[in-house]
């Protein structure tokens, strides 16, 4: 078992990458979750991973939090996904000769995001937005390649029926 100055000094360390690394965490998680509510209880829920971390003798650091940030949300996306499963339509996924090179507005483009589903989601924000490769993305998500690719392809269908949906907004 560690000393009390060696943990004291965890700690004080642990507070001064906390002050230091804190709106890194929260913005990664926000921009990514699209609610200030859910960033703010994932970040929370990261920096107490890191507390559990420094009591058994490890000392957390800026590339770990972030990595458990990204754990934090890919858990909550696989908890709502679990609370919304239900019979969905596959509608027959676009031909390896169907490019789609539109430039997306940013903004409109997070809206779709948000509004697709938890898996869909997640998917795309792992592969596009955070850029894993495939087999990461597989692995966090807990699925063989093969099977996480094609989540890809029916996410990217989705994503893109979505936003030429709403493109008549305009």
């Amino acid at each position: 078992m560690s000393s009390e100055p060696e943990y004291a000094d965890r700690s004080n360390a642990l507070l001064a990458l906390y002050d230091r690394v804190l709106p890194d965490v929260y913005g990664y998680l926000r921009t990514r979750c699209g609610s200030t509510a859910l960033a703010e209880d994932l970040t929370a829920e990261t920096f107490l991973a890191a507390v559990v971390a420094v009591r058994s003798g490890a000392s957390p650091t800026p590339a770990w939090l972030v990595t458990v940030a990204r754990n934090k949300l890919v858990d909550h996306w696989r908890r709502e996904a679990r609370e919304r499963r239900s019979l969905q339509l596959v509608e027959p996924l676009p031909g390896p000769d169907d490019p789609w090179d539109a430039r997306l507005d940013v903004l409109r483009a997070r809206d779709v995001l948000q509004r697709l589903g938890p898996h869909h989601r997640t998917a795309l924000t792992l592969r596009y937005v955070d850029d894993l490769p495939v087999p990461e993305v597989a692995r966090l998500l807990g699925r063989t390649r093969h099977a996480t690719e094609a989540l890809i392809v029916r996410a990217r269908a989705a994503f893109r029926a979505a936003y030429e949906e709403g493109s008549g907004d305009d």
